[in-house]
């Protein structure tokens, strides 16, 4: 058979003639189909998915914790444990700490109007207390030269106990024994009290609740014995000691050029809070029309 019959031509048979029309259909039929599909698509308009807020009751996620407030850090303060201390000998012991006037050594505090010694480490932190005898006369200052005459030539308004802030270090007497020098020059130290004269009742006197009778010495300051040795002579140990002796007419911080810690510690907590918005006066601002 021609090719052309099997094909289709103008000779090809009926039969032929029909079958190459189905196939033709058969081709045509999916491409028709597939164009109607895509010019639907192209004039549907496109589905749009909308995230619906959420409900009014629902809860909402948990805030970041907030920042802490800014705080002033406390200063620096003596710790005197136990013991309840006059007010002069608490503003001049943490002014001591706060101010490291003691150079980072240990210190004592004198309290005459108390007749009592604190004895602190070079911290701050208290290692004993002990009520003390002091000079006769009550005074701040030491006679000029009082340190070169005899005993027996001072007179009783010249045995003061001096105040102010001495550098201790360790000595002996005329006799050989052993006491802290507290002002070397003037003669006074701090030594073992000393019951040599049964009528001056230093004991008693030591051992009495009030510090009205504890006014005896010619100005040396007397201890107990055990403190003398269980806590004086440990404290000096090594570095030695400062020892701010409190007056007795003038002011503590004239006398030391103190300052009140927990004064500065207020006026430290007043400057880092934040200021106050101040209100204007009415007057003072620009008219302008107000919301109904």
């Amino acid at each position: 058979m021609k090719a052309s019959s099997f094909a289709g031509g103008p000779n090809a048979h009926p039969m032929w003639r029909w079958l190459g029309l189905a196939a033709l259909c058969a081709s045509v039929l999916p491409l028709l189909v597939a164009s109607k599909e895509y010019s639907s698509a192209a004039t549907t308009p496109a589905k749009v998915v909308l995230l619906s807020p959420a409900p009014s009751d629902s809860v909402p996620p948990e805030a970041a914790p907030a920042a802490p407030a800014a705080t002033v850090p406390s200063l620096a303060r003596a710790d005197f444990g136990r013991e309840r201390p006059s007010r002069d000998a608490y503003q001049i012991a943490n002014w001591v700490v706060h101010s490291r006037d003691n150079r980072a050594t240990p210190f004592l505090i004198v309290d005459k109007r108390k007749a009592k010694v604190y004895a602190f480490d070079a911290s701050g932190a208290l290692r004993g207390a002990a009520p003390v005898l002091l000079g006769l006369a009550r005074g701040d200052e030491s006679v000029p030269g009082i340190g070169e005459r005899k005993m027996s030539e001072i007179q009783p308004h010249e045995r003061t106990t001096p105040a102010g802030r001495f550098v201790a270090e360790l000595g002996r007497n005329t006799q050989g024994d052993d006491i802290v020098w507290v002002d070397y020059d003037a003669a006074v130290s701090m030594h073992r009290v000393r019951a040599n004269n049964p009528k001056e009742r230093r004991l008693t006197r030591l051992k009495s609740p009030t510090a009205d009778d504890n006014r005896i010495s010619y100005g040396c300051i007397n201890v107990p014995v055990q403190f003398y040795e269980t806590i004086l002579l440990p404290t000096l140990a090594g570095r030695g000691a400062v020892v701010y002796v409190l007056p007795d007419v003038r002011s503590a911080r004239e006398v030391f050029g103190a300052y009140d810690v927990d004064e500065r510690e207020r006026v430290s907590v007043t400057a880092k809070q934040p200021a106050r918005p101040v209100l204007e006066h009415a007057s003072a601002r620009s008219p302008r029309p107000a919301p109904q």
